[in-house]
């Protein structure tokens, strides 16, 4: 428990799971994360099952401040719709922030047209833009490499700065955008052996090399990476490149003052 009055950041992991084939066998969850940024409740990229989660682990939906996309694909965004309507109490309360890139609106849009008025305020993400939640100012510094519209995202709130690293191809300038205490990073496959716009596992080492962040986590597994148990090869990740690093796990609660 936290003291009274005291201010925390955390990230719980509602799953650690990415992709169709991990999706479908549910391997590892797929809920994306709830952060409580110093009592500023956001839940980010709400998969499959995150609603389920969010109760299992104790978290209140109706209680969130904002919910941010970082891109329309399933295993992020399955259980939008219905957690806009758990923050906005069906629909009867008009409360509550959504944050997504537009062409989750448009054609082949995954947030339904009847919810997108429920929250008090809905921002489209776009390269380069800042936002901000509470005394939370998350900005989206640059549009990745994948199939559709993505966005990563940095934020910085009165106690710690971090960036998480959603899915991408990997690029030249990539790491130059994420230069943060703590960095957060979507490892798809162990090997890079087939031309997907995710990270393979040797490219995150090279991410976190070049950023050279205190600690960096690794999340949203594919099912190479399950099959290694990423949290069995996390010290041999950390050998490798000088930084702390920590596989996530379904459940899993970083608190952003011990991770340093």
């Amino acid at each position: 428990m936290f003291a009274m009055g005291v201010q925390r950041d955390t990230i719980l992991f509602l799953g650690t799971g990415g992709a169709r084939f991990t999706v479908a066998k549910q391997l590892l969850a797929t809920g994306g994360a709830w952060m409580n940024l110093g009592g500023t409740q956001i839940l980010m990229d709400p998969g499959p099952g995150s609603l389920v989660y969010a109760i299992k682990y104790g978290c209140e939906p109706p209680l969130l401040d904002a919910i941010i996309l970082s891109h329309k694909h399933l295993d992020h965004s399955v259980d939008i719709n219905v957690m806009i309507e758990a923050m906005t109490d069906g629909g009867w309360k008009k409360r509550g922030s959504l944050y997504a890139p537009a062409d989750a609106f448009e054609n082949g849009a995954v947030i339904l047209p009847y919810v997108r008025g429920y929250p008090q305020r809905v921002e489209i993400l776009e390269e380069g833009k800042s936002h901000t939640e509470g005394d939370v100012v998350f900005t989206t510094p640059v549009k990745h490499i994948h199939q559709v519209e993505t966005y990563g995202f940095v934020f910085k709130t009165p106690r710690h700065s971090f960036s998480w690293i959603t899915d991408t191809r990997i690029f030249d300038s990539l790491a130059s955008y994420y230069r943060t205490e703590l960095v957060i990073i979507n490892v798809l496959s162990y090997e890079r052996k087939i031309p997907v716009d995710h990270l393979s596992l040797p490219e995150a080492e090279l991410l976190i090399r070049e950023i050279q962040p205190k600690t960096a986590v690794l999340t949203h597994f594919g099912m190479t990476m399950w099959r290694v148990k990423p949290w069995d090869i996390e010290h041999r990740v950390s050998d490798a490149t000088g930084v702390k690093v920590i596989a996530a796990r379904d459940g899993m609660l970083l608190d952003l003052d011990t991770v340093g």
